[in-house]
């Protein structure tokens, strides 16, 4: 089925800043359904998934969290990217959504969820998990600060690089080249990496000449900093707050395939929960769009 997105801006708050995201439209009865990227991704890394789920959905939207896409705010507090949600789904005038999350998506969904701030149907986190206990975490969070892992991001992403059109084009093109061999772009479309890396960049001079590639390092020292004194923290024991039924999609060669053992225990917790492996990397939506819709259609 053929994706004619629009582009939409989700008021957050009653005020006058904006989520930035791609409404796909929705072609069947139902449910709606929130798509929430990974770090350094945005809304246009649903766009496969959102092809094969339009015949089933009564409507599909991805957002650009702050930092990324065209999402234009930055910000300021760790948890602002996973509340935003919150506002997301209230200008929407969604009730009782399915909320699916990929990596950094897929703990913005549960700490949405945990919080209260939305009452979804269901949860799918795509390789997106959160296993440590509070000071273990807080050791992990720490880590961000030093500046060898901020140069490593910007070395291996190019996150925060300021550079010309004629250079961001031919960054552009060079993912594409490259994605087949890469080890988070293999099995993705040459179309899709094409359009997600560029909508990782935004203007950075009145005149459409620079451009800036997002999330800038400070964003991903941010989003990762949380305040310890939070109540909804990144941390295994969120999922305590979940009430609604989980869906685990684990990537086997992902960021967590090392973990399973726990993964496992926690799915087993509770019988709404479900575990699903799939053969692939950690970027599931790009590699795997047809499978993923799939398990979607089915929560």
């Amino acid at each position: 089925m053929t994706v004619e997105p629009q582009e939409i801006a989700l008021p957050l708050g009653g005020g006058e800043d904006t989520l930035a995201g791609i409404d796909f439209g929705g072609a069947g009865e139902g449910p709606e359904v929130l798509l929430v990227h990974g770090s350094g991704h945005n809304a246009a890394a649903w766009t496969d998934v959102a092809a094969h789920l339009l015949p089933y959905c009564g409507r599909l939207v991805a957002v650009d969290l702050r930092g990324h896409g065209r999402t234009t705010l930055d910000s300021t507090r760790a948890d602002q990217y996973w509340r935003d949600l919150g506002d997301a789904v209230a200008a929407l005038g969604w009730h009782r959504p399915v909320l699916v999350g990929h990596s950094l998506g897929g703990y913005a969904v549960t700490a949405v969820t945990a919080a209260g701030l939305v009452e979804p149907a269901a949860v799918c986190t795509v390789d997106g998990l959160v296993l440590d206990d509070r000071p273990t975490a807080a050791r992990r969070h720490a880590g961000w600060q030093r500046p060898s892992a901020q140069q490593e991001l910007r070395t291996m992403f190019h996150y925060g690089w300021r550079a010309g059109t004629a250079e961001r084009d031919a960054h552009i093109e060079q993912a594409v080249r490259d994605a087949p061999t890469d080890w988070l772009n293999a099995g993705a479309r040459a179309g899709l990496v094409r359009e997600l890396t560029a909508r990782s960049f935004s203007p950075d001079d009145p005149h459409g000449t620079r451009w800036l590639r997002r999330p800038t390092v400070e964003e991903m020292v941010t989003l990762n900093t949380p305040d310890p004194a939070d109540t909804v923290y990144p941390t295994i024991d969120v999922y305590d707050r979940v009430r609604c039924p989980l869906t685990v999609v684990l990537a086997t060669r992902g960021f967590y395939a090392h973990r399973k053992e726990e993964i496992v225990a926690l799915t087993a917790a509770r019988p709404d929960r479900t575990l699903i492996e799939l053969d692939s990397h950690h970027n599931i939506p790009t590699a795997h769009p047809a499978t993923l819709a799939a398990i979607i259609k089915a929560l």
